[in-house]
């Protein structure tokens, strides 16, 4: 047996069992559905284009969320890490500010930008920055200290010693820092339709929540764990092609 396969094996014994249960049941549930009646209500919401317009919302705002919040925590971090007197003096600021969950702000939020994608988008990127940030800061100072002996010997200025020597020896865990985020971009990206934004996967739980449809609820369950694992799995892959090309022999897992 391949590894996908027995992978597979215990959630086709848990949907069977569903399935079985469901059937089986004296009554009808409002909170549940058999997996054969989810399944077809995915077939249907990608039939009707509901479902992939209701994607392309979500990931429009989680990815630009996403890059926008690594982008900053990318250049604070590395700054931060050049300078690390004023790492120490902002240590206390990005503890206070980190622990503050996104949907807290989601009053400010609506308050300056309204409701749509701007909102959403300035809340994934509060949520991505801080694993960016503090990942690449800590990347920074983990450097080998032999390098930078090395570099300076060769007589590199502070651009060239960043480019040549520290970013390739941080970039394994700057991908890991960036995978983090694009982890958290997509649960919060949805979170903020439910709670909310009128659009995207969270916003079409929501409705068929309210529609007592627990078949096409639990259809855009299913499809936003799909999405995810496609996303992460991208990710994954550029994870080793980098690293092989930062670490020549080396692979990343």
């Amino acid at each position: 047996m391949t590894k996908t396969v027995k992978a597979l094996v215990v959630p086709f014994f848990l949907l069977l069992l569903a399935e079985l249960a469901a059937h089986l049941s004296p009554t009808t549930s409002d909170a549940l559905s058999p997996p054969s009646a989810v399944v077809l209500a995915l077939v249907r919401a990608f039939g009707d284009g509901s479902l992939l317009v209701a994607t392309g919302d979500t990931l429009i705002a989680a990815l630009g969320g996403l890059f926008i919040g690594a982008a900053i925590g990318l250049l604070l971090g590395i700054f931060l890490g050049l300078v690390p007197l004023l790492g120490k003096a902002t240590y206390l600021s990005i503890e206070v500010l980190r622990p503050i969950p996104s949907v807290a702000l989601l009053p400010i939020a609506m308050l300056v930008f309204g409701f749509g994608y701007r909102m959403e988008i300035a809340i994934v990127a509060f949520s991505c920055l801080w694993p960016m940030l503090i990942l690449t800061r800590a990347a920074f100072f983990g450097v080998e200290p032999r390098l930078l002996e090395v570099s300076r010997a060769l007589g590199l200025n502070v651009l060239a010693r960043v480019w040549k020597i520290i970013l390739p020896a941080s970039l394994p865990r700057i991908i890991v820092a960036f995978r983090l985020a694009a982890g958290i971009a997509l649960v919060v990206a949805v979170t903020v339709e439910i709670a909310v934004n009128p659009l995207g996967l969270g916003y079409g739980i929501l409705v068929a929540q309210q529609a007592l449809r627990p078949d096409l609820m639990l259809a855009y369950l299913l499809w936003v764990g799909i999405v995810g694992y496609a996303f992460n799995g991208c990710l994954s892959y550029l994870q080793r092609h980098l690293g092989r090309a930062a670490l020549p022999g080396t692979t990343l897992r």
